[in-house]
């Protein structure tokens, strides 16, 4: 008879489904809307596997198990530039994405690029050079392009794709002149595609819940913003310290960080925009581009932002949002990984800091799997092209105020229109 027995593990958990109903006097199954649900095998229902919520009350219930779209439903990909930021976490965030594929790669080395490809998978075909637009206009594979060449070149590379016909995702800054930004909106509009900056910030679970905690005014109104992000940078020959290919120094690269979510989150355009600018004058790092940049920003609400970026100093990224009843501090606000959200209030008679624990997300892959959404079910992204432009902007009046010393009148895009985030698209989907 032992002959006849046949074990496996989706029998076994089959079977503990079925005796865990059984011995529930069918409790379990009540609780769950239509048929029930095996607890660790699961049931398709609507299209994805669902399983019901095996912790008990006290815990957190799980996250739903993923469901990615099928490789050939996903939007494929050309991602323009092969530097650090591609290899270290663009190209391995497709690993992650559930909406999204790899599907080529340009470079301006050919070498760098037929390795990566052969590293990804992709077939030789699917290596261009910066001079090979009209060739990947042909291939119906690739829907979509991620540039993440140097700031100076964004401009021409997402006019290129405009007129490849393809969908344009842009890494930020969007570019070094608003006028550039200008001009790279009125491509995509004109070829009916699609415009996305990649500010990654503002699809990161804990960035969005600070967004949250300002909007919805659950520890009072904002009063005050403070946003720093200082790293130390070295080698003199890189690409972001010569000014023709980054723009600017600190400012454009992470100083734009402290600018851009503090717009997220408020929504509010400021009003009137104040800076400094200091660069060591025996550095030769910092012939062409500025070190360290500190301004302030007034809000129409009243909100004073205080914001610093720096090339000088040791690693630090942080957001503290300020209202009336509660501190909210964000840690590692603008890192690539590690977040953590505080929130400092009060308890009783006591002084609470309270951690709100979320789990960790690839932001690259959240930003490139809204893009795709977009591109699919036909949405305006949340940081478009106008987002950008606007950032840009308020880049420049700064540099303004810090090169005469006066404040400088600034204010929502014209023609934006009154209410908040004017310059941005429907809300992400959640992170599931």
């Amino acid at each position: 008879m032992a002959d006849d027995i046949r074990l496996s593990r989706g029998n076994l958990l089959a079977a503990g489904g079925a005796l865990a109903g059984a011995s529930l006097g069918g409790a379990a199954q009540a609780a769950q809307p239509g048929p029930a649900i095996p607890a660790d095998t699961g049931a398709v229902q609507g299209g994805r596997v669902m399983f019901p919520n095996w912790r008990g009350q006290a815990d957190r219930p799980p996250a739903p198990s993923p469901a990615p779209q099928p490789p050939g439903q996903r939007i494929g990909y050309c991602v323009v530039g092969l530097g650090r930021l591609s290899l270290d976490e663009i190209l391995p965030a497709f690993g992650a994405t559930k909406r999204s594929r790899l599907a080529a790669v340009m470079s301006g080395s050919p070498d760098k690029a037929k390795l990566v490809a052969r590293q990804y998978g992709l077939p030789e075909d699917a290596v261009y050079g910066y001079d090979e637009w009209d060739r990947l206009k042909a291939n119906p594979a690739v829907q979509a392009v991620y540039i993440v060449t140097p700031n100076s070149v964004h401009r021409d590379n997402v006019l290129a794709a405009a007129g490849a016909g393809k969908q344009v995702l842009c890494e930020k800054p969007m570019a070094v002149a608003s006028q550039e930004c200008r001009d790279m909106i009125a491509a995509c509009n004109q070829a009916n595609v699609k415009l996305m900056i990649a500010y990654r910030c503002q699809y990161e679970p804990h960035n969005r819940a600070v967004i949250k905690f300002a909007r919805s005014g659950e520890f009072g109104r904002p009063r005050m913003i403070q946003a720093f992000n200082g790293q130390t940078t070295g080698l003199p020959e890189q690409w972001r310290l010569k000014k023709a290919l980054a723009g600017g120094g600190s400012l454009p690269d992470i100083g734009l960080y402290c600018l851009n979510t503090t717009r997220a989150v408020l929504g509010e355009e400021p009003e009137l925009i104040q800076a400094q600018i200091y660069s060591p004058p025996d550095d030769p790092k910092f012939r062409e581009v500025e070190e360290t940049v500190s301004f302030t920003m007034r809000f129409p609400s009243g909100v004073i932002a205080q914001c610093t970026s720096s090339y000088g100093v040791y690693e630090a990224r942080s957001l503290t949002l300020h209202t009336g009843n509660a501190a909210i501090d964000l840690q590692n606000a603008f890192a690539y990984e590690g977040q953590r959200l505080f929130v400092s209030h009060r308890d009783g008679k006591s002084g609470a800091r309270d951690e709100k624990v979320l789990s960790p997300k690839n932001q690259f892959a959240l930003e490139i799997d809204h893009f795709s959404r977009c591109i699919q079910e036909n949405l305006r992204p949340r940081t478009p092209g106008e987002e950008g432009l606007q950032d840009q902007v308020l880049m420049e009046a700064i540099y303004e105020s810090a090169r005469t010393g006066a404040p400088v009148k600034v204010g929502p895009p014209a023609g934006a229109g009154s209410g908040l985030d004017v310059t941005r698209g429907p809300e992400p989907e959640e992170p599931s």
